[in-house]
């Protein structure tokens, strides 16, 4: 008689079916990870898309603002015209009619892909109807990640952003990170703004900005700024350009880094999710708490000074021989 499951799979495995093309009716995703979970919701979306003709083929809801039976019905409704319909529903570990679900898995529709979105762990996968999703492989949990799926989600990540990395590199990087999934992401975004228009993540950029954990980086910076240290700031901005760090790609980062200031601060007043803020700011997720109080900190009419004084100090560097550190020096009292 064969074992019964007691473990979901990675939601890693999802994301590596979906971008095949190939779509299960039910998706359950549980787990602490939410940035995973979001990230596996939009592959899912981005994969789903191409088959979807009308708007109305595609719903999102929340439990608390719709019971499961209507999602089911939903489900079971026959598409307006398109190949699918994409049916998500967050906050499901809300829903206290989740047995409901036990009809509707051993018969789902065909045409339907359904993702139910579970904050946090499942303690009893043996309960219902987590047993039954579990039986017919439509239940994924994002976890902490390790070994190989971690490398699996650093090369999927960036191929996210547009860029390339081999798995023999992606392995090297997520060694020297100590298989630390936020000092990935955060050494990944410093690649990035190295890595301009090039595409390829070679092992010699890895080494040159991302092995080095003894120096101060842009994002040591940003938080000093953001927290007004002036002090701290000044210390490591210097030390960035002791160390070869050009003024220019100091001034560019600060600049990205107080446009997102300034959308992360429009958002939170209208109480967006964390999640959307990262998307729709273009910042790491696990960033997002920090701005948010950075934001608290800085009123518009200070993020309009900034502005204008990070293209005097742009204008000023590019235009003028005055030495680097002054001009930073300038820059970083004026933000402050």
């Amino acid at each position: 008689m064969p074992q019964s499951k007691s473990t979901a799979p990675s939601v890693l495995e999802v994301i590596k079916s979906v971008k095949k093309g190939k779509f299960l009716p039910i998706y359950y995703l549980f787990g602490d990870d939410t940035f995973n979970l979001d990230y596996t919701v939009d592959a899912i979306t981005e994969a789903v898309n191409p088959l979807i003709i009308s708007d109305f083929d595609k719903e999102i809801s929340y439990s608390e603002d719709r019971d499961l039976q209507d999602v089911l019905n939903a489900a079971y409704a026959f598409p307006f015209g398109s190949q699918k319909k994409l049916i998500i529903y967050k906050e499901a570990e809300k829903s206290k009619d989740k047995k409901l679900l036990e009809g509707y898995i051993s018969s789902p529709a065909e045409f339907t892909v359904l993702v139910l979105v579970h904050n946090g762990k499942i303690t009893n996968l043996t309960s219902s109807p987590f047993n039954l999703l579990l039986e017919n492989d439509f239940i994924f949990e994002a976890k902490e990640l390790r070994g190989n799926y971690l490398v699996d989600w650093t090369i999927n990540w960036i191929n996210s952003k547009g860029k390339n990395i081999s798995n023999d590199n992606a392995i090297f990087l997520t060694e020297i990170c100590g298989e630390n999934r936020l000092i990935i992401e955060s050494q990944v975004e410093k690649i990035l703004a190295y890595l301009g228009d090039k595409t390829e993540i070679t092992l010699d950029i890895i080494q040159k900005v991302a092995s080095d954990s003894e120096q101060y980086n842009i994002f040591d910076l940003q938080e000093a700024v953001f927290k007004k240290d002036i002090a701290k700031a000044l210390k490591i901005a210097f030390n960035m350009i002791d160390k070869g760090e050009s003024a220019v790609l100091i001034i560019s980062m600060l600049t990205k880094a107080f446009i997102a200031l300034s959308q992360v601060k429009e958002l939170k007043d209208k109480n967006t999710p964390d999640a959307e803020i990262a998307k729709i700011a273009g910042v790491p997720y696990f960033t997002v708490k920090n701005y948010k109080i950075a934001s608290t900190l800085f009123s518009a009419s200070d993020l309009e000074k900034a502005a204008e004084a990070l293209l005097k100090a742009d204008v000023t560097i590019k235009t003028t021989s005055i030495d680097q550190k002054s001009v930073i020096a300038l820059l970083i009292a004026e933000l402050i």
